[in-house]
């Protein structure tokens, strides 16, 4: 059972609803600037995908670039 405890209405604090109380920014969602060509081949090893080093590299760049724009 719960406790209930009775209270007046002056005791209340009233704010006004503010939605970026409950909503992340956009600049935390894309706060990620680079790319590691170190990220990038473990992610192909995870993928099973074979790769060389100057396709990494592209890679890379193409990432970097996009995440910049964003």
């Amino acid at each position: 059972m719960r406790k209930v405890e009775v209270v007046k209405p002056k005791e209340v604090e009233v704010k006004p609803f503010s939605l970026d109380d409950f909503t992340q920014s956009k600049a935390k969602s894309s706060s990620m600037g680079k790319v590691s060509k170190k990220e990038l081949k473990s992610l192909a090893k995870k993928l099973g995908l074979d790769y060389s080093d100057e396709q990494i590299e592209f890679t890379k760049k193409l990432i970097t670039v996009y995440l910049a724009h964003r």
